[in-house]
């Protein structure tokens, strides 16, 4: 639709060394859930695989099947009506509340009930977050972080994210009722800005994904995601009593270096699109492409 040239990007899917993931069916989705909800809470990633599960359940059901969507920030929802089932997404980039206080953006890391009303008594439940943590400058989010009472300006961001993931485990810990919910936490999904990012021997054509039209090949050497972040989450998750099901996508998405927007998502300009080394997009993914492959895991796990 925006001019990418090259199309192979569609046409790869993820297979494990050991087991078979079994093909997406939308009918035997939407049947299997009638009557239930499913939520998308997180950042723009999250939105990524919301909007990508809905393709992929709308494109196996007849034309004439009837829809309704309602959209609006921070919720935005898809329902599939004759089967009563709802997918949805609610923008919440840091999970924890964030408030305007006296014309300043408040990051509340103790803080969660604003945001969790929304998402009480939706059947299943997905979560993530992770990037907008360490945006800095003109991308940070947040004027002030608000813990125990005292007032940041900054705090180490590890420290922070672990701070604001304990208040939503505590939540999902003390709110969930896992017998009639399941809960899903979205691994952290990388980016390809940095050629050291990339595996060794990698062949990158500028500073980012532009250009990029293969995957890469092999693992080794690959140094890892934000492996700080890695860490925190896997340290919450063990510590909850009730942790939810790691849809770890983290090292496969990895690997798809040739399947981001790049300049091809048709919100540049003109000029933007001659400078790729900064107009870039390496941190979402199109569509269609890998994030169904996240969505194919997401089956698995909620079925198999």
């Amino acid at each position: 639709m925006y001019g990418r040239p090259d199309s192979d990007y569609l046409k790869y899917r993820w297979q494990p060394l050991n087991c078979q993931i079994p093909r997406f069916n939308a009918v035997e989705f939407l049947t299997r859930l009638r009557g239930k909800s499913v939520m998308f809470v997180g950042d723009s990633l999250g939105r990524n695989q919301w909007q990508s599960l809905v393709c992929m359940i709308s494109s196996g059901l007849p034309a004439s099947s009837p829809t309704q969507i309602t959209r609006g920030d921070p919720l935005s929802i898809f329902k599939f009506v004759e089967y009563g089932v709802s997918v949805s997404f609610y923008r919440a980039p840091y999970l924890v509340d964030i408030d305007a206080v006296q014309g300043k953006r408040m990051l509340r890391l103790d803080e969660i009930r604003g945001n969790a009303n929304a998402w009480a008594g939706v059947d299943i439940l997905s979560f993530n977050t992770g990037h907008w943590w360490t945006h800095k400058g003109s991308l940070q989010g947040w004027d002030y972080m608000e813990a125990g009472g005292t007032m940041y300006q900054d705090m180490d961001r590890s420290v922070a994210l672990d701070r604001g993931l304990r208040t939503w485990a505590r939540w999902i810990d003390s709110s969930i009722d896992t017998s009639r919910t399941k809960v899903f936490f979205q691994g952290f999904s990388p980016t390809h800005y940095n050629p050291s990012e990339l595996s060794a021997g990698a062949i990158t054509r500028a500073k980012s994904c532009y250009g990029e039209t293969m995957p890469m090949v092999g693992t080794s050497g690959y140094p890892g995601i934000y492996p700080d972040q890695m860490k925190v989450v896997q340290a919450v998750l063990s510590s909850m009593n009730k942790p939810p099901f790691l849809l770890d996508i983290t090292m496969l998405s990895a690997m798809r270096k040739d399947a981001h927007p790049s300049i091809y998502s048709g919100d540049l300009t003109p000029g933007q699109r001659a400078n790729p080394d900064h107009s870039a997009d390496c941190s979402h993914w199109c569509l269609p492409g890998l994030p169904d492959t996240w969505n194919q895991l997401f089956y698995t796990a909620l079925f198999y």
